[in-house]
């Protein structure tokens, strides 16, 4: 791997070694190279840190810490590349040439990378695609709609993007996406027009969905204003009932 790499793939992991190894395979499988993975473990009682010292090259910060926002800041602190991405363990790449669709773009300079997202259950069957799919064009607005791109599949400059915020315990990464689209020119944002990230169905937000969304509410209502947010949650009521039914 480069000295000076182009991303770093950040992995979030505590107590995840029955999920950590398709992640750690995913990424040690890439065709591109030019990337540092880096593991931040809330200093795990199983085999997590093991398996991850079993891949070369993987950097591994294991120490307590505040929870996932917490450890996410300390990947974006430890991180020596131009852009960040979040892989966590659990999930991974769709295939072997999605880091190399982002780094084509990574070196035109791009803002903010994207691509669409399948869910995937721990047998990495796959469930479906997400409900929302990622937007062609992406400004500051499209998120007022929801979390259009799954967090994964988001790859951002490590220079316009902030700390997470962690007055938000459960959806702090929909509040720091939208900051980091604020930050990024939108002639500069690019859809990769593929399938990069398989998302295993079993995280924080999964198995905390209401308070989640109490919380997305806040959010959104900070962003976009409460009128609007309203307004826009009764659009997403017919929307889930629409998924129901049909």
């Amino acid at each position: 791997m480069n000295t000076t790499p182009l991303i770093s793939i950040i992995t979030i992991t505590y107590n995840a070694e029955k999920h950590i190894l398709p992640t750690l395979e995913s990424v040690a499988q890439q065709k591109y190279t030019g990337y540092e993975h880096i593991v931040v473990d809330g200093a795990s009682s199983d085999r997590t840190v093991a398996l991850a010292r079993t891949f070369k090259g993987v950097r591994i910060m294991s120490e307590p810490d505040g929870g996932l926002y917490d450890a996410m800041n300390k990947g974006i602190a430890l991180a020596r590349g131009k852009y960040l991405l979040f892989l966590n363990a659990g999930d991974t790449f769709h295939n072997d040439l999605v880091l190399g669709a982002y780094a084509g773009r990574a070196e035109k300079d791009d803002d903010i990378i994207y691509g669409d997202t399948v869910i995937v259950d721990s047998a990495r069957h796959i469930i479906g695609k997400r409900h929302l799919t990622a937007p062609s064009a992406l400004t500051f607005d499209s998120f007022a709609k929801g979390m259009l791109i799954c967090h994964q599949a988001f790859m951002v400059r490590k220079d316009i993007a902030p700390q997470y915020d962690l007055q938000y315990r459960f959806s702090a990464d929909y509040d720091w996406t939208v900051k980091c689209i604020a930050n990024a020119d939108p002639r500069k944002c690019t859809n990769l027009g593929i399938v990069a990230i398989d998302y295993l169905s079993d995280g924080l937000t999964d198995k905390n969905k209401l308070k989640s969304l109490r919380e997305r509410f806040r959010i959104m209502s900070h962003h976009y204003g409460a009128a609007r947010t309203c307004a826009n949650h009764v659009g997403f009521v017919i929307r889930a009932l629409r998924r129901k039914l049909f």
